[in-house]
């Protein structure tokens, strides 16, 4: 039914509160005081009204259109089309998105008005902005595409068995690396494999020895750092039968006699004393061995990786460690970057650390978005060792399916405690609050965390460290109730 019927109606609340004398005049007030911008036409397309609201949502002045037609109007700049002239031919409502000058999304839509013959009268076209949906909307869709990949990265890890040790190499320089090693596997030369403590140097060594002509041959690691000075030749070239006082009767065979025909990777080769790194130079130049307390030598056939988190370069100034030494090892030299220099491989390696633990220990956890958005975010100080231990922490903890922020190890206060802020202080820190309101805000985050917890307001007044009667009290001042 139309306007004019609706205002023949008796009693129209309208009618009665203006009167018909300031009815036209009246409704005009209305059609300006709309926050949406409105435009009508004639069937022609010839502009009759146009409120102030439609000059700013269309960014079109006023006096640029009102009485011109709309066909003189289209223009690829600021109005590549007309709705009405698709509602005069279609007969119809017909709504259009369109992109205004400054870049702003916009849904025009056109409604026909007609006579009582079916003849459009007039067009009456609506305009709103929809800028801050349209961003929504794609960013909707871009959280629903990494949560595709998501799954379908998990379903290739879920596949894979608690043996294999892959290498997540989804950045440029991760994939470098494992390139280079590639490259050098089949080739008999020691290799030195640099990079922060927990980067994966163990992981790089073994893909090195995998992918060579020894792969089916022992690979044995010695972390030089957690044997003392003392043991560490014994440990490395073995003893004979009552070489010193405690030794076996039976004497020892070294790592590196153990190692024969395979790998021996020297981990921390920094934390080697320089007595040691004598003896060392000289197996790698002969690949002899001699046992302590024995007279005769053994040749051994063994490939030897070395790895260290230290500067190699300033302990040879500071006369840590020996320069022939360093230059026998590092024949080719291999830097693995720390995890927070390549974010690409954060997400790959928790989806596969969390397939590991799920299958571990009988668990479906599951990564949620912002869950992702977290990690990313992360410094990873302790680089990939540290992911894999908070992969691992995650699955065991945690009570929720879909793993939750609250769930990472350093929002729940295992690491804020040592001076980082959390996430929860970062989020109010970024509002624009005054510091009281702020301080509101963290008192019921931390409140509501105990609440769900299901702690009793006495265990809560004790991790808070306050009196019982103020958590009562600002439980009952924010509408806190125990579940």
């Amino acid at each position: 039914m139309g306007i004019k019927n609706n205002m023949k109606k008796k009693g129209n609340p309208l009618l009665s509160a203006v009167g018909k004398e300031k009815l036209a005049e009246s409704l005009i007030e209305i059609l300006e005081g709309s926050f949406d911008g409105i435009l009508v036409t004639d069937k022609e397309g010839k502009v009759l009204f146009v409120n102030d609201s439609y000059e700013r949502v269309a960014e079109i002045k006023r006096s640029d259109i009102e009485g011109k037609y709309m066909k003189d109007l289209i223009n690829p700049v600021w109005m590549p089309n007309s709705v009405a002239y698709i509602v005069a031919e279609q007969k119809t409502t017909v709504s259009k998105r369109q992109v205004v000058k400054s870049g702003r999304h916009i849904m025009v839509t056109g409604r026909p008005i007609f006579d009582e013959d079916g003849e459009i009268k007039i067009i009456v076209i609506n305009a709103r902005d929809i800028t801050e949906i349209y961003e929504l909307t794609e960013e909707l869709q871009r959280s629903r595409n990494s949560e595709k990949l998501y799954m379908e990265r998990m379903t290739d890890f879920s596949s894979m068995s608690d043996t294999e040790r892959p290498i997540i190499a989804v950045s440029k320089s991760m994939r470098d690396i494992l390139t280079l090693a590639k490259k050098v596997a089949d080739f008999q030369i020691t290799v030195l494999i640099l990079g922060e403590s927990g980067v994966g140097k163990e992981e790089i060594a073994r893909f090195i020895h995998n992918n060579g002509a020894r792969r089916d041959k022992p690979f044995i690691t010695i972390n030089c750092g957690a044997i003392p000075d003392n043991l560490l030749e014994s440990e490395l070239f073995g003893y004979d039968k009552g070489a010193f006082t405690g030794a076996m009767q039976t004497g020892k065979t070294g790592l590196l006699e153990a190692a024969e025909g395979g790998t021996i990777f020297l981990d921390e080769i920094g934390e080697t004393p320089l007595d040691f790194q004598v003896k060392l130079l000289r197996f790698l130049e002969t690949k002899e061995v001699r046992k302590l307390g024995s007279v005769h030598s053994r040749h051994i056939d063994v490939r030897v990786l070395a790895a260290t988190n230290r500067n190699l370069e300033q302990m040879i100034e500071d006369g840590q460690f020996r320069e022939d030494l360093y230059f026998r090892l590092n024949v080719v030299q291999l830097e693995v970057p720390p995890l927070r220099e390549r974010k690409e491989d954060i997400l790959p390696l928790a989806m596969y650390f969390l397939s590991k633990f799920n299958r571990m220990y009988g668990q479906e956890k599951v990564l949620t978005y912002e869950v992702e958005q977290e990690m990313e975010n992360e410094e990873w100080k302790g680089n990939v060792r540290e992911l894999k231990n908070i992969m691992e922490n995650m699955v065991i903890v945690s009570n929720n399916e879909y793993l939750q922020v609250e769930d990472l190890p350093w929002v729940t206060g295992q690491r804020h405690r040592a001076g980082e802020p959390s996430s929860a202080v970062k989020m109010v820190a970024n509002l624009d609050l005054t510091l009281e309101e702020a301080t509101e805000e963290l008192e019921k985050i931390m409140l509501h965390r105990y609440i769900k917890e299901g702690k009793t307001t006495r265990d809560i007044a004790e991790a808070l460290g306050v009196n019982q009667s103020t958590v009562v009290r600002k439980m009952q001042k924010y509408n806190l109730k125990r579940e």
